[in-house]
């Protein structure tokens, strides 16, 4: 039996949460507990917390459709009101699967533009097509395709623009299905605003860049192009951080875009960086 005065949990059942007592212990200054009974105390209220309030199959589908949206595991954990430790696992056993998952359909085809890296910072991936390449004149707007190979001869693709300075992925393709000897008028079509050839390039450096520069946008209120989900499996599993560090030389840098509602677009980066935080070139 516990001593008088020690918390008390209620063990709970499937689904419920934990509930927590304390009485205050005979002779004890108010507000003031035993020696021990605080840690004790902190550990239970950590175990309520933690407690997702749903079972195991709820949590799983709950984290699945938050990597969907692309969120780091610390972004999944503050959204279901969980210690990123508490979601490790379970992310951990989703991400495994889809490892297994994406061993399906092979890379027919990865491609980045030429002068990606222009005013980024790139850690730990020297093998990096591009990586470290100046471009002077550079406008931070990346853009990425991956081609899988599909039944019939056939492959699926699908690219993304994005502003890797600030706003993200800006615009999606497909899913589109065409024939296999269609990819390549694809790719010289898709990258035909670019001086230089597209860089053939590991789908890894494709998923730090277009999930990463999702999540760097999405700190500063911007979200991604609508229907990015539809197209995010192309890119694989991701599990982040990103290894690139996104804005120019680390701070946003706004550049108005011939669709942009600019000044929607300066006031939300005024709210979330600070007036003095980024930089920015809009017409006058």
């Amino acid at each position: 039996m516990l001593p008088a005065g020690h918390p008390r949990m209620i063990s709970p059942q499937a689904g419920s949460r934990v509930a927590i007592h304390r009485a205050a212990p005979a002779g004890a200054a108010r507000g003031r507990l035993p020696p021990g009974a605080a840690a004790r105390l902190r550990g239970l209220r950590r175990l309520a917390r933690d407690d997702p309030g749903m079972n195991r199959d709820e949590l799983t589908g709950r984290v699945q459709a938050l990597r969907r949206q692309g969120r780091s595991p610390r972004q999944i954990a503050r959204a279901l009101g969980l210690r990123p430790a508490t979601v490790a696992p379970v992310i951990r056993a989703i991400a495994a699967q889809d490892q297994a998952d994406a061993a399906g359909p092979g890379i027919s085809g990865c491609w980045v533009s030429p002068g990606w890296s222009e005013g980024l910072r790139v850690e730990d991936h020297p093998g990096w097509p591009g990586a470290g390449v100046s471009s002077p004149g550079a406008s931070g707007l990346v853009t990425v395709l991956v081609a899988r190979d599909d039944a019939g001869g056939k492959v699926s693709a699908c690219g993304w623009l994005a502003d890797v300075y600030c706003l993200g992925v800006k615009d999606i393709l497909g899913p589109r299905l065409i024939d296999g000897h269609a990819l390549p008028r694809l790719t010289r079509g898709f990258f035909s605003a670019y001086h230089g050839q597209p860089l053939r390039a590991p789908v890894e450096l494709a998923r730090h860049l277009v999930f990463g520069a999702m999540e760097y946008a999405r700190g500063l209120g911007f979200e991604p192009a609508p229907g990015f989900e539809e197209t995010a499996g192309h890119l694989g599993p991701w599990d982040g951080p990103s290894a690139i560090g996104f804005g120019r030389e680390g701070k946003p840098f706004y550049i108005q875009g011939p669709r942009d509602n600019a000044d929607r677009i300066m006031k939300t980066l005024e709210r979330s960086t600070g007036w003095d935080n980024f930089h920015f070139l809009v017409q006058a």
